[in-house]
């Protein structure tokens, strides 16, 4: 693995770590000022990152890379410029939730192309235990995203601190 993949990798590591925790403060209503900023900049440098690996034309991860960064563009306008004024509470909350969403896509796109068992399971990521995985992870994020924005939108003071 050379440099630039390994930092890749450790900057979208941390962006998921960071992630749960920012997703856990907001189902608790709690806006964890600190880790939002380190989550939101690991994962806009994640996805920016990604875009820094070889390839001659476009691939779904550079799809999936700019979609990222629309969100997470949405959800700091949402946190930083709005203050998390009235719908931009929601906003930030779905765009924070999506943006992790799609870290943990990747992440399972990479554990079956890399992990010799789920390999074997789906070779070509075409396979039920690939779509199971991402059906599974997709519903868990539709209904924690849902969840973390009516928590977080109810929850008076939970504002960023700029």
């Amino acid at each position: 693995m050379n440099v630039f993949t390994l930092v890749h990798v450790v900057i979208s590591l941390l962006a998921i770590a960071t992630g749960l925790v920012v997703v856990f403060g907001l189902l608790t209503g709690k806006p964890l000022d600190r880790w939002t900023t380190v989550f939101l900049a690991t994962t806009v440098a994640t996805s920016v990152t990604g875009f820094g690996f070889p390839a001659d034309r476009v691939l779904p991860s550079h799809i999936v890379g700019g979609i990222s960064l629309v969100l997470l563009a949405a959800a700091i306008y949402a946190r930083y410029a709005r203050h998390l004024s009235g719908v931009w509470r929601s906003v930030y909350a779905a765009g924070a939730v999506s943006a992790l969403y799609l870290n943990l896509f990747v992440l399972v796109v990479q554990a079956f192309l890399r992990v010799p068992a789920l390999r074997a399971m789906a070779p070509t990521q075409s396979e039920p235990p690939f779509q199971v995985a991402q059906l599974v992870l997709f519903a868990i994020a539709v209904l924690v995203g849902i969840a973390a924005t009516i928590r977080f939108r109810r929850v008076p003071g939970a504002v960023a601190h700029a």
